[in-house]
């Protein structure tokens, strides 16, 4: 998922338009291909840096409650603060917070400690590579915008109860940055996260900036892409038509029942031959099968040539290049946030009358799997207009004539 080696219409830039525009949660997206990059450059980092952050392990998140128990002046027994100190010295065993661990010095025979590490200290430095999202050709973008987030962050680590971060870590700017944007209540783009998932993920920040730290967390919004919105996008794609094109098209295929119906009645109520009453079967065959496919959100006028239309935002995409821009800010991970109801093609597309509309523009369907997917639910459609059409010619052609005319 999200590799982007989907062709139009089921590439990445429409997958987030889709959670922009349609599902209003274009954040999970967002957040995830930022953490996808984030780990990749994580991994690029020299060894010296990595052990500054070295990875999360879960029971740290236990180690502030516990230390705070031992050191507290409520009255304990001497046994429960010989307890408590084991707790500690538990939970803190093989971390670069045990006491009896030592340093250990890296190939060249430097302490990798004792040399600052390349620390992002500014927004050009630590930002450029893929701070900002994911781009048409997979590279990155940078939105440049230089706004603090120091004190946002700050203050989401005290209200977790969690200790501040060491700032010498890799990456600690962007991680603020990330917090700020996603994690807190106040953020532009807010996760829908619980209380309990955010205060153990702040914990885990507040120690360390290793990708590990976010695993819960990637794992819940993996799992909301994977089996609920990606779904639900895949069944939104293969509507090759709008609003008012399904529509028309039903209304075509009610048009087509109910003129094969006028015709068989007709014919039973003349004096033709029974033969006749057959070509009914052509009205009833034609609307059930355009009545099940526009059912599905499909026109089978466009799924003849492959065609589907453009979606509203598409629309005026090559007339307004603000709206491109605001569009490829939605593929940043430090943008504004995801409401949309101030962009241009809102108003344009409101402006169209209906005709125009139903006969909008038009592409070529360029993804193969979704063409086949649409010529599944083609046949499932002349297969139920068959077995139909049948049935409705097999009870009209039985009745004797009615020789009114």
């Amino acid at each position: 998922m999200c590799a982007d080696i989907s062709h139009q219409p089921c590439t990445t830039r429409e997958f987030m338009n889709f959670l922009l525009y349609i599902e209003n949660s274009a954040e999970n997206l967002q957040f995830y291909l930022w953490f996808r990059d984030y780990v990749k450059r994580f991994d690029q980092l020299p060894e010296n840096e990595k052990n500054l952050s070295p990875p999360w392990v879960p029971e740290q998140s236990k180690l502030k409650i516990i230390h705070t128990k031992a050191n507290s002046d409520i009255d304990m027994s001497p046994e429960e603060k010989r307890t408590a100190a084991q707790e500690v010295s538990q939970a803190i065993k093989g971390t670069d917070f045990d006491a009896k661990a030592k340093l250990t010095t890296n190939e060249a025979g430097h302490n990798p400690f004792s040399t600052p590490p390349r620390t992002p200290v500014s927004d050009k430095e630590s930002m450029s590579s893929s701070m900002a999202g994911w781009g048409d050709d997979g590279s990155t973008l940078f939105s440049g915008r230089a706004t603090s987030h120091t004190k946002q962050s700050a203050a989401a680590f005290e209200t977790a109860k969690a200790f501040q971060p060491f700032t010498v870590q890799p990456y600690r700017e962007e991680i603020s940055r990330i917090i700020a944007t996603y994690i807190t209540s106040e953020g532009s783009r807010c996760l829908n996260l619980s209380d309990k998932e955010s205060a153990k993920l702040l914990r885990a920040l507040s120690i360390t900036t290793h990708p590990s730290a976010f695993r819960e967390v990637v794992s819940t919004i993996e799992r909301t892409l994977r089996h609920q919105a990606h779904p639900n996008f895949i069944r939104y794609t293969i509507c090759n038509g709008n609003r008012p094109r399904v529509i028309f098209a039903r209304g075509l295929g009610i048009g087509g029942i109910v003129g094969g119906l006028l015709c068989a009645v007709i014919f039973t109520l003349s004096s033709a031959g029974r033969g006749w009453r057959a070509l009914s079967a052509i009205g009833f065959f034609i609307g059930i099968a355009t009545l099940i496919a526009a059912w599905k959100g499909m026109c089978v006028v466009l799924h003849g040539m492959h065609h589907r239309h453009l979606r509203p935002w598409e629309l005026f995409s090559e007339e307004d290049s603000s709206d491109y821009e605001m569009k490829k800010d939605s593929m940043e991970s430090h943008g504004s946030n995801n409401s949309y109801e101030n962009e241009p093609w809102i108003a344009k597309y409101e402006k169209r009358n209906v005709i125009r509309k139903i006969f909008d523009r038009e592409v070529w369907i360029q993804e193969p799997a979704l063409r086949q997917i649409q010529d599944t639910i083609f046949l499932q459609a002349v297969l139920g207009a068959f077995v139909l059409s049948a049935v409705a010619v097999a009870i009209f052609v039985p009745l004797p004539k009615g020789n009114y005319f």
